[in-house]
């Protein structure tokens, strides 16, 4: 069962899942539709973020998951090693 901190820290995670999907989800799809000169859009990003934000974060994730996996095969190959 999980305990107190593991809810909040839980909920806290879904807070800001939503709040960032939120906000990208006004950014790209419904600033578009709305005046360049309205006061909007002083609280958003240029456009061209809005590929290359989730672009890099999808390079970071890659490059993260990739070392992982590169350090968990290194290191169970030096295991095998040790107790041959």
């Amino acid at each position: 069962m999980a305990t107190g901190t593991d809810q909040v820290v839980g909920l806290g995670l879904v807070a800001l899942s939503l709040i960032i999907f939120t906000y990208y989800t006004a950014w790209v799809i419904l600033l578009p539709f709305i005046d360049s000169q309205h006061v909007i859009h002083k609280y958003f990003l240029p456009r061209a973020y809005a590929i290359a934000i989730p672009l890099a974060a999808g390079h970071l994730l890659l490059l993260f998951v990739g070392i992982f996996i590169t350090y968990v095969m290194l290191k169970n190959q030096n295991d095998t090693k040790k107790t041959q």
